[in-house]
């Protein structure tokens, strides 16, 4: 589902010593199906956008357009919208509160007023799709699972709703390198499963170059840069001057340039440098 932003601007406390504009007059398409990632340093404004996606905060001014619907219009009917829109927080694990993992799961499609059998289709597909053998964990309580799993169940709750437009706040947020590595594996997953519009607001360049189809920077309530990862992570200086930088592979390969090594400085994943270093060394190394 696409998403039309138009003018978009958000003032906290207007009228009041403490008035703060989190969002300036900030217009966007996205496109079907996509995959986006907005980055931005702590306070840019990136938790305030997304929550106007799904009309969790109304505007000060200006439009959102999802789909065919005006949810920024008064006559909107919002519960319509946020089966439309999907949102998973930071932490969504706290949001647990079911006695078990099938009930948590099947707590959204149940508010959508489907049939017993669709809603355990549902939470079996759900499952499926974030890596939780139905059989398996469906009886077993939220709280005796792991970070990374419990980050999974929430998850799914989302899902299980097919949203056609997916947001995710800081998914890996607080979990172990396996356990992050684990639930981008089922971000991709889902979003080639389901063919959704996914947003993904991450802190994690990295993260950014291998799954993002666009990139959105944020900075001090405005989007400042929009474009493929390999146009946005060739600016690392505007991008250093935000609080941001390139993925970490990148300043290792710009590293060895400088040593003399005849490499590639537009690497951005570590598959790809390890392509260009494989390369390097079938090529027999250094050239100056």
């Amino acid at each position: 589902m696409s998403i039309k932003v138009e003018n978009l601007t958000h003032i906290y406390m207007p009228g009041t010593p403490f008035e703060m504009t989190a969002l300036d007059d900030i217009s966007l398409d996205l496109e079907e199906g996509k995959f986006y990632a907005i980055i931005g340093h702590t306070g840019s404004g990136k938790s305030t956008f997304i929550q106007h996606l799904n009309g969790l905060l109304k505007p000060t001014s200006g439009r959102i357009v999802i789909g065919d619907v005006d949810i920024t219009d008064k006559k909107t009917v919002m519960s319509e919208v946020r089966k439309r829109v999907g949102l998973v927080f930071q932490y969504p694990e706290y949001q647990l509160f079911e006695e078990t993992i099938e009930k948590d799961i099947a707590f959204g499609p149940k508010n959508l007023g489907l049939s017993d059998e669709e809603i355990q289709s549902r939470v079996r597909k759900a499952m499926e799709i974030v890596g939780l053998d139905f059989e398996k964990y469906r009886n077993l309580s939220p709280f005796e699972l792991s970070g990374g799993q419990k980050r999974r169940v929430a998850i799914a709750g989302v899902i299980a709703m097919e949203p056609k437009v997916l947001i995710l706040d800081e998914p890996t947020a607080g979990l172990d390198p396996k356990g992050r590595d684990e639930i981008l594996a089922q971000i991709i997953r889902l979003h080639e499963y389901y063919k959704s519009t996914v947003i993904l607001v991450t802190h994690s360049m990295e993260d950014v170059a291998e799954i993002a189809d666009e990139v959105i920077v944020m900075s001090d309530s405005r989007v400042i840069m929009k474009g493929l990862p390999s146009e946005v992570f060739t600016k690392a200086e505007l991008l250093e001057s935000v609080g941001l930088g390139a993925p970490q592979i990148t300043y290792l390969m710009k590293a060895l340039k400088q040593k003399g090594f005849d490499v590639s400085t537009d690497i951005f994943t570590v598959k790809d440098a390890k392509k260009e270093l494989l390369r390097l060394l079938r090529k027999g190394g250094s050239s100056s």
